[in-house]
């Protein structure tokens, strides 16, 4: 659960703006509030699944292929790994890749695979191949920060990321959870 200022918000879709990501969409049916819709399907000439994989990947870091397929489900529906693997290879031999797949690591059973788009530093050593340093020119002019982490430190600090994520999706839950209660408690007017 995250909280951002108005002046925070107003700023980022400012930016998203200027780069052809979003839009204003024209209030409807009395409503007066300024309301925005993204624009990266129309940018990127993106389809519902690549999209799906992409936000999976932003939200969640690299991943493998059977973790992407199920946490794409409520998005779109990919038959088998293998319809998966096809839509990530095609994203990553774009003329601007938008994923990549990272050279497995010592205990890892699969590949996983990195989305290209946003700030994520790349671990030295952890790439298959050495494309893919820069974001592309849509959304960056400015090399990657390189990290210069041992192995046992990226793993740590994936580890960490994954638990505050866990910790993020908890609390929310936990908040839902208040909400339910107070709403029953004031259904039987305690």
């Amino acid at each position: 659960m995250v909280s951002y200022d108005e002046a925070s918000v107003e700023t980022a879709v400012t930016s998203a703006k200027s780069k052809g990501l979003a839009r204003f969409v024209h209030p409807s049916h009395g409503r007066s509030a300024i309301r925005y819709a993204h624009m990266l399907p129309e940018v990127l000439g993106l389809d519902a699944p690549a999209l799906a994989l992409l936000a999976v990947l932003m939200l969640r870091g690299p991943q493998t292929p059977g973790e992407l397929r199920a946490r794409t489900e409520r998005m779109t529906r990919f038959d088998d790994l293998a319809d998966v693997e096809k839509e990530l290879d095609l994203l990553a031999r774009r003329e601007e890749p938008l994923v990549e797949r990272l050279a497995r690591q010592p205990g890892q059973k699969e590949v996983r695979y990195v989305q290209l788009l946003g700030d994520q530093a790349p671990v030295e050593g952890d790439r298959a191949s050495a494309k893919g340093d820069r974001l592309p020119p849509a959304w960056s002019e400015e090399p990657l920060e390189q990290s210069h982490r041992t192995g046992e430190q990226t793993a740590l600090s994936v580890t960490a990321l994954e638990l505050s994520q866990e910790v993020a999706e908890l609390r929310a839950e936990v908040q839902r959870l208040r909400e339910d209660l107070e709403d029953l408690r004031s259904q039987l007017g305690a």
